[in-house]
C-alpha cells in the first residue's frame, strides 16, 4: 500500500467485517514527511542536519533588550526592555548539511540614570535571522518610553518582539512599579520592580527585562533574555 492511498469509507466483504492492519511507517497522509525530531540553540554553535531530513522549520527569534534603570527618587522607575523578533521559516534540507547558529545574547541590567541595553541579532546561517529589542529609559527620562521589539527577517513569517511598558518620571508617591519587559514569541517578559524590595525580573527565550525600581541610587532592571533558535526536522 502507497501512502496517501487509504480512503475512508465502509469495507465489506462476503464473508464479514474484519480488521485492517496498516504497515509501520505508512503515512496515511500522503507525501511520506512527519516530523522525526528537534534541537534547540541557546547559545552560538552549529547546527548538523541528521540523516534522512527532508525539510526543516527554522523558529529564530533575537534576544531582549534590559529594563531602564530607576531614577534617583523613589517616585522614579525604568521602563521596560523590548523583546526580540522573531523569523519562522520552512526550508527544504536536502542541500543542508551544517549552519551556523548565532544567539544574540540579552541586553545587561542598568542601574541609577542609565537606559538600558540592547538586545542583539539571533541567526540561522544567512538564510533567516531576528532583531534584538531595544533597551527601555530611566526613571529620570522624562517620558519614559519602553524599548522597542526587534523584528524576523527571512522567514515565510516576520514577527515583531513586543515594546516594553512605559516607566515613570516623578509622581510624588513612589508606588509606581517599573515597566514590564516585552515578550517575545514565547513569552516571558520579565516583571517590572517596585521600592520596596521586589527587584526586577530577567526575561526569558529572546523577551526584555523589566525596568529597574527608583531608591535614591536606583535598584537595577532585570536582564534582556538571550535568543533562541528552535528547529524542527522532517523526513
Amino acid at each position: 500500500m502507497a501512502d496517501g492511498t487509504l480512503k475512508v469509507g465502509t469495507i465489506t466483504t462476503s464473508s464479514g467485517s474484519g480488521t485492517i492492519t496498516i504497515p509501520s511507517g505508512v503515512n496515511l497522509f500522503g507525501g511520506g514527511v512527519g516530523l522525526k525530531s528537534t534541537q534547540q540553540f541557546t547559545a552560538t554553535g552549529t547546527y548538523t542536519k541528521p540523516s534522512g531530513i527532508s525539510k526543516i522549520r527554522v523558529f529564530c527569534t533575537g534576544s531582549g533588550g534590559s529594563g531602564g534603570g530607576g531614577g534617583t527618587s523613589d517616585s522614579d522607575q525604568g521602563s521596560g526592555g523590548g523583546a526580540g523578533g522573531t523569523a519562522i521559516e520552512l526550508l527544504d534540507a536536502t542541500s543542508i548539511t551544517t549552519e551556523t547558529v548565532t544567539i544574540g545574547t540579552g541586553g545587561a541590567s542598568a542601574t541609577g540614570a542609565n537606559n538600558g541595553n540592547a538586545g542583539a541579532t539571533s541567526s540561522f546561517g544567512s538564510l533567516c535571522s531576528a532583531t534584538g529589542g531595544t533597551g527601555g529609559t530611566h526613571g529620570n527620562a522624562g517620558k519614559v518610553k519602553g524599548g522597542t521589539g526587534g523584528i524576523g527577517s527571512g522567514g515565510d513569517l516576520n514577527l515583531s518582539g513586543q515594546g516594553g511598558g512605559g516607566g515613570s518620571d516623578g509622581g510624588g508617591n513612589g508606588e509606581n512599579a517599573g515597566g514590564a519587559g516585552g515578550s517575545s514569541y514565547y513569552g516571558g517578559g520579565g516583571r517590572g520592580s517596585s521600592i520596596d524590595g521586589n527587584y526586577a525580573v530577567a526575561g526569558t527565550y529572546g523577551s526584555g527585562g523589566g525596568g529597574g525600581g527608583g531608591t535614591g541610587t536606583g535598584s537595577p532592571s532585570g536582564d534582556g533574555g538571550d535568543g533562541f533558535v528552535y528547529v524542527e526536522e522532517y523526513a
